[in-house]
This record gives structure tokens, sequence and C-alpha cells, in this order.
């Protein structure tokens, strides 16, 4: 048997490996040729055709989802726990009982003040009342008397009277209140002093038992009973949202993470926050409509609308130059139904910055230049170009509005960034392959289709 020489082998294998590749090759351009739509081939030209429709312009960043009604909450009055009444994944109601501690030091404490309250009042009560003093005025009395008397008789006889006169007052007895200002002040003091210690010993009694300041779904309970807790020493605490006047206090973390007791997390209303570049953060305004996708769930979508946007920057990358990274914090209201979206969850956002209905689009490589005016290349019917100044307006992702210049249905050419050979492939290779079938003395490119490493010498691998 005649064994051929290694070098002729070597050629026979490379043009039996060519032959594969332009096979290969030819499936690769017609798949290429059959996704070009909407665009189409004129010759060598690539067109598309002026359309009509919506065109978006939209900026995007990423974020995390977080709900306003999100709540961990704390006793406000410390203690030893008698009772959990929720666990981990529980529903709960605002209002509803999650927890109590030992209320006895508080109870004492609520009676003792009410004692207090009792006689401050009744101190009041008397200095209102006033000191009752009585006053005796003693009484008078004075008489005189005159007498005249005339007689006649037989024998001359004389006689004569004469009576006495007089009046007097009686002693009087008055009775008057005397009320002491300065008295009543001071107990009207001690009575506000009073019914101040009761409202905060019973405000104690109230932090002895927690309830849920918002509803929703239990993440965390920090205890179980006979452990001993602290107590915040307020009651004003809120959600992350705040609703003021629960009985504990709501507290989160210096990262945003709610922190308490208990936590309580609710999707109503769930939020985004977000973050743009300085470039896109310019361009986003409120009130713009939105989409979110979840990272955990990117063929999801969902909508959403910018409530606010910081004209201060949250972060910066370091150093100066292309390696910093300016970035400005948005707000989302996400408006599609939020019931299975969890606080925390990652998302890309896409904020529609600018949005032209019914209008007239062609792709953004159909044109070239800048600002409003820009050339756009027209292709006829029989082949022949013209070059036409056209108005854009909206400028979207992928294709951009023409206000003036061209009509529906006409086709204008797309511009390309690498030349075409041609072939109709860039530099006119088959995809995948680097500069042909490499080598010198019969080699060929070791690892085929995209552009594997190349050896030379006779023989090749």
């Amino acid at each position: 048997m005649k064994v051929l020489p290694r070098r002729r082998r070597a050629v026979l294998l490379n043009s039996l490996l060519g032959v594969v590749l332009l096979a290969g090759g030819g499936l690769a351009y017609a798949t290429v040729n059959a996704d070009a739509t909407p665009t189409t081939r004129t010759g060598q030209t690539r067109t598309a055709t002026v359309a009509k429709g919506v065109v978006l312009a939209t900026v995007s960043g990423s974020g995390t989802l977080a709900s306003p009604t999100d709540a961990g909450v704390d006793f406000t009055t410390g203690g030893t726990l008698t009772s959990v009444k929720v666990a981990v994944g529980d529903t709960v109601k605002k209002g509803q009982v999650l927890a109590e501690v030992s209320d006895t030091d508080a109870q004492a404490k609520v009676d003792a003040a009410q004692a207090a309250l009792n006689s401050a009042e009744a101190a009041l009560t008397k200095a209102q009342a006033g000191e009752t003093v009585t006053t005796t005025v003693p009484g008078t009395g004075t008489g005189t008397g005159t007498g005249t008397g005339t007689g006649s008789g037989t024998g001359g006889g004389r006689g004569g009277g004469g009576a006495a006169g007089g009046e007097s007052t009686a002693p009087v007895t008055t009775t008057t209140t005397k009320v002491d200002a300065s008295a009543v002040a001071q107990a009207e003091q001690q009575v506000t002093e009073a019914q101040n210690s009761l409202s905060d010993a019973k405000t104690a009694l109230a932090g002895t038992v927690l309830k849920a300041p918002v509803s929703g779904t239990v993440a965390s309970v920090g205890g179980k009973v006979g452990d001993t807790v602290s107590g915040t020493g307020s009651s004003s605490g809120s959600g992350q949202g705040g609703s003021a006047g629960s009985t504990g206090s709501s507290s989160s973390s210096s990262s945003g993470t709610l922190s308490g007791f208990v936590v309580i997390t609710n999707p109503s209303g769930m939020q985004v926050d977000a973050s743009f570049s300085e470039a896109d953060a310019l361009k986003v305004k409120k009130g713009q409509a939105a989409t979110v996708t979840l990272n955990a769930q990117p063929d999801t979508e969902l909508k959403a609308k910018v409530l606010s946007i910081s004209s201060l920057p949250t972060s910066s990358g370091s150093g100066t130059g292309s390696g910093s990274a300016v970035q400005y914090a948005a707000t989302l209201r996400i408006t599609s139904p939020t019931g299975s979206l969890r606080t925390g969850m990652s998302a890309t956002i896409s904020v529609v910055t600018g949005e032209a209905d019914n209008a007239l689009y062609i792709p953004t490589n159909a044109v070239s230049g800048t600002g409003t005016t820009r050339t756009a290349t027209v292709v006829k019917d029989d082949g022949s170009t013209e070059s036409r100044k056209v108005e854009v307006g909206i400028e979207g992702d992928s294709t951009v509005q023409v206000t003036s210049g061209l009509s529906a249905g006409e086709k204008v050419a797309l511009t390309s960034t690498t030349a075409s050979g041609g072939n109709g492939f860039p530099g006119g290779a088959f995809p995948g392959v680097a500069g042909g079938f490499a080598g010198t003395g019969g080699g060929f490119s070791r690892g085929g289709f995209g552009g594997g490493q190349v050896r030379t010498g006779g023989g090749g691998r």
C-alpha cells in the first residue's frame, strides 16, 4: 500500500476542512440574511423602511425594592417577656398584639402617680376655697332726760315732775373668705406635674405591650418568653414610612436595614430606591414613566413612576477621570401589583425621558450628523440613491423620530461601522474565521472558528 507523504496529507486535510467551513459559512450567511428584517438589501446596501409608531428615549439605572410601610418595632418599656404571640411568616394586622413584658412595676408606678394626683387635686381645691374670717363689731348706747312741773291747788300748792329718754346699738358680726393667690398658683402647678407623671406612667404601662404599627408579614422576632428585653423609653416610633403613635418604637440601621424586636414587611406601596449616572440623572424628572425589571425575574416588567430625583450625589468611584462614577439617587413608586414582591430585591430601572407617539421613525444608523438636522440616504425602487436632509426629534435607544424630510414607506440606507467585503460579511471573511485558512507550509488554524491559535511551519496542527 502506497503511503502519501506527510505534506500531501496535510494539504488534503486542509482541503477537506475548507469544504466543511464553506458549507458552514453558507449556512451562517443564509441565517444572517434571514434575520435582517425589517431591513432589506439592495445589491450590497442594507436598507430599512420609514415606518410609523412610538419612539421612546430611555435611561437606565439600578436599585433595590423597598416598602415605606415596612416597620421594625421595639418595646418602649423593658422587662421580662411574658408572651410572644407571633412567629416568622405570620400575617398581622395593624394594632394586633405581638408580645408582652411583665407589667408589675409599671402598674405600681401608675397607682402611685394616681394617688399623687388625687392629693394634688385636693390641695388645689382647698387653696381655691381660701380661709374664712369672722369679725364682730361691738354695739353702742346713750340717754338724756328733762322734766318740768307746774301745779295749782287750793292753798297755794306747787307740784311738778320730769321724764328721761335715750337709744342704743347691738354688736355686729361679719364673715369673709380670703384666697391666697400664690397658694392657688402653687397648687395648680403641683396638679399639672402630677398629671404629667400619671400620663408618663400610663405610657410606660402601655409600653409593656408591643403592637403592630402596620399590617404585613412578620419577618423576624427577637426573643422568646423568659428573655429580658430593653425598652427604648419612647412611644413615638414609626415604620420606615412613618405612622406615629404605636405602642413601640421603630428603627433602622445605618445601612437602611430595618431592625427591631419584631420586623414587619409589607409590599403595599412598594418603591424602588435607584441610582443613575450623572449624565442620565439630568434627564430624569418627577412624574416620568418607567419600567422595573427584577434581576431574579428578568421576564417580568413592572410599571413605575418617578417620585423624586436627588440633586446631591450619593456615591462616587475612587480617583478622577474615567475611573470615577458619580451617582444620583431617585425614588420610584411601582404602580403594578406588588403582592408578590419582597423588600431588598435588586432590579434594573428604565425611565422614559422622551416619547413620540404615532411618529415617523427610522433606525438610528440610517442617519448621520448631529443636532436636529441630519443626513439620510434614500434608496429608490430602481436602486438609485439620494442624499437628503431630515429633521429629527426624539432619539430612542435604536430608532430616531423623523419630523420632516422623509415619508412613510420610503427606504433608507443603513450605515455600517465595519467595512463590508464582497460576500456581505465584514472584512470579506466568513463569521468565526480569522483571516481564512492560515499557516505556511501547509498548516491550518488551530481552533477553527472564532480565530483560534495559529501555528506556522511544516505540517502545522
